[in-house]
């Protein structure tokens, strides 16, 4: 059987979510993957938008006004500085917090055809792609880290520094969108329930979606803001099922909400050392399902607890 080509997985995406009604904008966002020039000609017949990180920087481009031909790499250091920023990175293993210093670039160029294209884009006849290139990189970082360095292409227009902000924000989405389906896919465990037809799955992805979207919140507060109270944002019989499964602790309304969190992930097997870092999805949502045993047989005998 075939191996599908991702160029021909993502154009269909994009055909299914088709044209954008009058007076409305689809922006469609898309890591290295979706660097196709194939993708671009679906996006082209689909009237869509789109900001779309680069995956080479050897490939060749036909920059600026001139057209002259380049590889894009050599073409970057002439981007325009538009401004920077500040980024606050959090601790990840072997690297400390720190606050980055983003610089923010951007020029014109257009992609040529590949010489090696599928039957459909060869049918095209389809001329060189304009968009605009956005360099986001981070200058005077710390001896021994690797800089942060994005290049997104966008079709959206990108004059002044709040163009470009608005652009680097909407790839900056990607990653609450990827948390989601860790939470959809590794906490609900969507994937391990191994149903046959698409429509038991698509019941099962309406269910588990709310419960997803309830624990990315949940994470996302406990990371922010940990110190926000636990009673303002979960429900009370949470709380009071924590006590039950969680009998060391006495006081759980004083809970924050990271504390809380991180508690939930104690029942579903997460140790809390000093070392151990941010608990997973597995650990929350085995965690999340215990506590939800706990609220469904309280509510079942209708106890008063």
């Amino acid at each position: 059987m075939k191996r599908k080509r991702e160029s021909e997985v993502w154009g269909k995406v994009i055909d299914a979510v088709g044209k954008p009604a009058e007076g409305v904008e689809y922006v469609h966002v898309f890591d290295r993957g979706g660097d196709n020039f194939e993708v671009y000609c679906h996006l082209l017949r689909q009237r869509g938008e789109w900001v779309i990180r680069a995956s080479k920087l050897n490939r060749y481009v036909l920059a600026g006004d001139s057209d002259e031909r380049m590889q894009l790499r050599d073409y970057l250091p002439r981007l325009k500085r538009l401004g920077e920023y500040r980024l606050s990175l959090r601790a990840r293993p072997g690297q400390a917090a720190r606050e980055a210093r983003i610089e923010v670039r951007v020029g014109r160029i257009k992609i040529p055809r590949p010489r090696h294209v599928s039957p459909w884009v060869r049918k095209l006849d389809q001329p060189p792609i304009a968009m605009n290139v956005i360099e986001v990189v981070e200058v005077d970082a710390p001896a021994g880290v690797t800089p942060i360095r994005w290049i997104l292409f966008t079709s959206l227009p990108v004059e002044t520094f709040d163009d470009a902000w608005a652009v680097i924000g909407y790839y900056e989405m990607r990653w609450l969108v990827e948390e989601y389906h860790k939470a959809l896919k590794t906490g609900c465990r969507t994937e391990f329930r191994q149903l046959k037809t698409a429509g038991r799955l698509e019941a099962l992805v309406g269910l588990t979606s709310v419960v997803a979207v309830r624990l990315l919140q949940l994470k996302s507060l406990a990371r922010v803001a940990p110190d926000v109270p636990a009673q303002r944002v979960v429900p009370r019989v949470w709380l009071q099922m924590l006590k039950l499964a969680r009998k060391r602790l006495h006081r759980v309304h004083d809970l924050t909400v990271g504390q809380f969190y991180r508690e939930v992930a104690k029942l579903g097997g997460f140790l809390g050392r000093k070392g151990d870092g941010d608990p997973g999805w597995i650990t929350i949502w085995r965690g999340w399902e215990k506590l939800n045993t706990y609220v469904f047989v309280v509510s079942k005998l209708k106890l008063n607890i």
